[in-house]
């Protein structure tokens, strides 16, 4: 700080001389003196005067508290004050006129040096925390703030400013070495992957390439190094208390820093003696507990180019502290599990059955969980079973286990049938070994027993749910596609038959094409109820009413070999659900119960309340979540089925019935309709006794609302208004605009959204209609329409999609208020849905 700040010609005395020099000459009065400091009032430099602000600015500069540099536009030195040359280690001959980034930068930092020059020559002030090097090479973490010097609007110069903020960092670093070693404390981590993980962070404050750590075991009186690295020695085994530098810490408590004249006094005092390769300095620090030294944590180093000093003595001592208690409850929690390893094998406090057996299967000891498991009060019950008749289902697995624990080779895992007190079957996963103890006449079995039976039937659930979900978006996904190719085909077929007079030859042909499609669209229609994608209307109803007005449709459908028995629960209550699509349900597991009675039986249609959530219940149906349902069920004494079909009665296109009867659509479409209703399908059958299907729904206390009246066909009229039609698929978008020219309409037809709104610009005229698909690449059919009614808010929209997974329903139901028609259509249907829309008020 004392030196003086450096110019490249001109140095402050050289100012005061110049000053003096100026002053005589003009024959003025000098204004003050650098010995006397005595102001001559008759002085003409006054406060403003440029040579006095230049002497100030000069001294404030010398007199910073940070490393200041002046740069040239070559970003040369060309001034300097006293802090860079005692921070960086340069003096000023050293360090005018060379370059900046040659003096002080890191060779690996030049990229950060062309970003600042960057920044500088764009005029922008440059501030950051990063390293300089200083002249011995060493590393220092600055604070630099960095602004160009501009005179006149021109830059002609760099002012740098470095503050060192290294022990801020040592501080910064510490504390966060801190942190993690009690972070990793509380790990789960061996000891070993603990010393390693120490190892780590003092490396990160200090050199510490030789690391150890020695332990003293003061029961067994051995002096032990679980972890050691070092270029010189290997690890040292365990030993008795010597004289080396390791064993004085541990005696005195204190921390040593020993160089080669402290070694040398305390050899001549008799203190240490040499164990190892000699190093040039050695740090080793007490690790204490309650004021006892129990270990010792050290670095060494052999070379001349790394010292330690008292920074590092001070830093490894703050360090050991922390290490010290980490160790301490890491030792301790090694030592309790070995305990409990060694010592305890019936853990009472175990959620899972364990007990002691003899090789013969004989009950020793068991827990309370196993106690529970198998549904007795006490162990004394257990204790008396006879294991082969009383636990195993089949005693044969009981006496293989025992077979292969005998030969030595018993399975790591085995899961085997056991049955309670009340007698019922649980699934038991077993896991054990054989043990032979001093206090033991004969070899023993430790075991642990868990009960999987809940968790199997969960995971054969989930498969199911896999199974039918994947099968679900198979099917939605196809038929979502083939509604487009149906749109075209029935569109155009239409056409024809309409153009086509029925004498003409080849009339009963696209006929023909017609109903197939009519047909595959069922199909579809079908496959998207399986997969939960078709839209539903959901109104509260009453399932009474709808099973009454369904009765005498059902009658003639079963025949007179058939007996429909309905049995309407009183006050039953009402849920949430598509009334259509119910009547759907109905029917088609009404269907198949009178194909499984084709010589005649008793069909009955049950509504009833339900409440769900029992023990019993969520055990073997632990998907369904507990609460107030209605049910719904359809009983048959037909032939029934076994177990292997009812695992694949919902699965599309399976069917038991023969080729040409049946298309094993119908249960799938009463599972799909059923889940996307928030409900849920139970099926109970055994071969030659019949089926019967239990839908339950969850119920609502609202009132019903009223059933909708039939809405009377109105004339296909066409319009002259204009729409914009938006569809991705051109097939599609080819029909729907043929059929709409045709009714009168003039139509403007876009692929995709952007270039919807590229004709809405450039068309003046007013826009009357959307007809926009929902779901197109880039913008969204939702997104058209709020961009576009934003600005043209009379333009009324409809939405044409081929399933629900679409922005205008929501979990498959349709948003109030929203005009919409399902692929596939006819062309009757637009030109209605067209008319319709048209005539009606906009709803936004």
């Amino acid at each position: 700080m004392g030196d003086k700040i450096t110019r490249p010609t001109v140095s402050v005395d050289h100012v005061r001389a110049r000053f003096l020099r100026e002053s005589l000459h003009n024959g003025a009065a000098v204004f003050s003196t650098p010995e006397s400091g005595v102001v001559s009032e008759s002085s003409h430099l006054d406060a403003e005067s440029p040579e006095l602000q230049g002497a100030y600015l000069e001294q404030l500069v010398e007199c910073a508290p940070e490393a200041i540099s002046i740069l040239d536009t070559e970003l040369r030195i060309v001034r300097l004050n006293g802090e860079f040359s005692r921070v960086f280690g340069f003096r000023p001959e050293e360090a005018l006129g060379r370059r900046l980034e040659e003096l002080i930068v890191p060779p690996d930092r030049s990229s950060e040096t062309r970003w600042i020059q960057e920044k500088l020559a764009k005029g922008n002030k440059v501030v950051l925390e990063t390293k300089r090097q200083r002249k011995d090479g060493s590393l220092v973490d600055v604070f630099i703030s960095s602004a160009p010097v501009v005179v006149g609007g021109e830059q002609v110069g760099v002012c740098a400013l470095y503050r060192d903020i290294s022990e801020q960092k040592r501080a910064e670093a510490l504390s966060s070495a801190l942190l993690r070693i009690a972070e990793k404390a509380s790990s789960p981590d061996d000891l070993q992957q603990f010393y390693g993980a120490m190892h780590n962070i003092v490396a990160e404050l200090m050199y510490a390439r030789n690391f150890y750590v020695a332990l003293y075991d003061a029961e067994m009186q051995l002096l032990s190094f679980p972890y050691f690295v070092d270029d010189e020695d290997p690890a040292p085994v365990r030993k008795k208390l010597g004289r080396g530098l390791t064993e004085y810490v541990l005696r005195t408590g204190e921390p040593l820093l020993c160089t080669p004249d402290v070694f040398e006094k305390l050899v001549e005092r008799g203190e240490v003696e040499l164990i190892g390769a000699p190093s040039l300095d050695w740090l080793g620090v007490p690790l204490k507990v309650g004021g006892n030294a129990f270990g010792a944590l050290v670095v060494q180093s052999y070379s001349g180019n790394v010292r330690f000093g008292e920074k590092e003595k001070n830093i490894l001592t703050f360090v050991s502290q922390q290490v010290a208690s980490a160790v301490e409850h890491k030792r301790n929690e090694e030592a309790l599990r070995r305990s409990e390893a060694r010592y305890r094998s019936v853990v009472q406090s175990a959620v899972y059955g364990i007990y002691r057996s003899s090789l013969e299967g004989k009950f020793l000891d068991v827990n309370p969980a196993l106690i529970a498991m198998l549904g007795y009060g006490s162990a004394e019950q257990v204790l008396a079973l006879d294991a082969k008749r009383d636990v195993f289902v089949d005693a044969g697995e009981l006496s293989r286990l025992m077979r292969e624990f005998r030969d030595g080779t018993g399975p790591g895992n085995i899961e085997v049938r056991w049955k309670r007190q009340d007698g019922k079957v649980i699934t038991v996963r077993l896991s054990g070994r054989v043990v032979r103890r001093p206090e033991e006449t004969a070899e023993v079995l430790e075991m642990i027993a868990e009960d999987v039976t809940e968790q199997r039937v969960l995971e054969n659930q989930f498969r199911q749910a896999q199974k039918m979900e994947a099968v679900g978006r198979l099917a939605g996904g196809v038929a979502h596609d083939f509604n487009n190719l149906l749109m075209v085909i029935g569109g155009y077929t239409e056409q024809l038959l309409e153009q086509t007079g029925k004498h003409n030859v080849v009339y009963p042909k696209i006929e023909a094409i017609h109903h197939a499609t009519e047909r595959a669209a069922t199909l579809t229609r079908q496959l998207l109820a399986f997969s939960r994608k078709q839209l539903l209307e959901l109104k509260v109803v009453d399932l009474n009413v709808i099973v009454a007005d369904m009765e005498r449709l059902l009658r003639p459908l079963i025949g007179e070999s058939i007996e429909l028995q309905t049995v309407p629960a009183k006050d039953l209550g009402r849920t949430r659900a598509d009334a259509g699509q119910i009547e759907q349900v109905i029917m088609n597991l009404v269907v198949n119960s009178k194909d499984a009675m084709t010589e005649g039986g008793k069909l009955t249609i049950q509504t009833a309340n339900a409440n769900l959530g029992g023990d019993d219940f969520r055990r073997e149906h632990s998907y369904i979540q507990p609460g107030a349902y209605v049910m719904l069920s359809v009983s048959d004494n037909g032939h029934g089925m076994d177990k292997e079909t009812q695992a694949r009665i919902f699965e599309p296109f399976f069917t038991t019935k023969e080729k040409g009867k049946g298309t094993g659509l119908g249960l799938s479409t009463v599972y799909g309709i059923i889940k996307q209703s928030g409900g849920y399908v139970l099926v109970q059958s055994e071969p030659g006794h019949g089926t019967t299907f239990r839908i339950y729904l969850p119920r609502v206390e609202e009132s019903a609302d009223p059933v909708g009246t039939v809405r009377i066909s109105q004339p296909q009229h066409g319009g002259s208004e204009t729409v914009l039609l938006v569809e991705d698929e051109e097939s599609v978008r080819q029909l729907v605009r043929e059929t709409l020219e045709t009714k009168g309409y003039k139509v403007l037809e876009a692929a995709n959204g952007e270039a919807a709104l590229q004709i809405v610009t450039h068309h003046a005229e007013p826009i009357h209609m959307l007809i926009t698909d929902v779901v197109m690449p880039g913008m969204s059919g939702r997104e058209l329409s709020a961009r576009l009614c934003a600005t043209h808010p009379q333009t009324k929209v409809l939405y044409l999609s081929g399933y629900t997974e679409d922005a205008i329903v929501h979990e498959g139901v349709l948003e109030a208020g929203t005009a919409f028609l399902q692929k596939p259509f006819t062309l009757q249907m637009l030109s209605r849905k067209v008319r319709e829309v048209l005539g009606s008020e906009r709803k936004v």
